[in-house]
């Protein structure tokens, strides 16, 4: 398989926790929501990417426990970028479940 972010794949993204991971899901996404209006193929491009990385997320052992949750947040994912918003998600809720992630990732233990 080709992977747009070789390096991640690779093993480094496999090496970050978790809240890092949804926070750099997080900021792909929230590029797909700023370009989607102005520059629809790289609002594409940046969807991609952050369907990407959560796939990568998906395939990480260490979050089994949250495959049901990942595995729904891709399908809604796909659904408000994608289909026909099925769920009635808007751009600003997407914003505020990544922000969280964010918040968390960059939070001192």
């Amino acid at each position: 398989m080709s992977y747009l972010h070789k390096n991640l794949a690779d093993g480094r993204w496999f090496k970050m926790s978790f809240f890092n991971q949804m926070a750099n899901i997080g900021s792909e996404i929230g590029r797909a929501v700023s370009w989607r209006e102005k520059n629809s193929e790289y609002g594409r491009q940046a969807l991609e990417r952050g369907l990407e990385l959560l796939d990568l997320t998906i395939s990480d052992t260490r979050n089994k426990l949250r495959l049901k949750e990942l595995c729904r947040l891709r399908e809604i994912l796909v659904d408000h970028f994608v289909f026909d918003n099925d769920y009635h998600s808007t751009d600003k809720q997407w914003q505020g479940y990544f922000y969280a992630f964010n918040f968390a990732a960059r939070a001192k233990y």
